[in-house]
Order: structure tokens, then sequence, then C-alpha cells
């Protein structure tokens, strides 16, 4: 089941690749971390995001699929109707 719920993850994201994202994710400590960026690259296990370069000091970070079920990271795609968010919703 969990399987299924990655690969579906991961189908949902791979359209998007190139496209402006934004990301929420837990910093720790009830901290909670936003960046923006572009979804650079998918790969089985991991997705990368470019950072934009005036807002970090890092210019690319990774997430797992995983991540994203567990609800670490948020991922909403940033177009002209505003933002939508991509999670999985288990049926």
């Amino acid at each position: 089941m969990a399987k299924n719920a990655l690969l579906e993850i991961k189908r949902s994201l791979e359209p998007h690749v190139g496209s402006k994202i934004m990301l929420r994710a837990n910093g720790g400590r009830r901290k909670t971390i936003e960046r923006t960026g572009v979804l650079e690259e998918i790969y089985p296990s991991v997705f990368i995001v470019k950072l934009d370069q005036e807002q970090h000091t890092f210019k690319r970070v990774s997430y797992s699929y995983a991540d994203i079920l567990t609800e670490s990271v948020e991922v909403m795609l940033c177009n002209d109707d505003g933002q939508v968010r991509i999670n999985y919703l288990s049926h």
C-alpha cells in the first residue's frame, strides 16, 4: 500500500518538472521553513528543488516522497490561478 502511495506522489510531481513551487517543511522545534524554487529533477526516491538564490544560502534541496506522505513537507505549485497543494489522500 505504501509503495503505491509513494509512486502516486511521484507521478503527481512528474508533469510539474520545471514549474515554480513553494515548499513548507518542518524545521524542528516547532519551526516551519518556507522556501520557493523550481522543481528541477525527479528520481525514483527523491525530488530536487533549485531554490531562489536571493532568499537562501543553499542552491538545491532534496526531499523524499515519504516526506510528502507523512506531511513533513508540503509542496504547492505556484501558477497563475494561485497555489495548488500536492498531497496524497488515502482512499
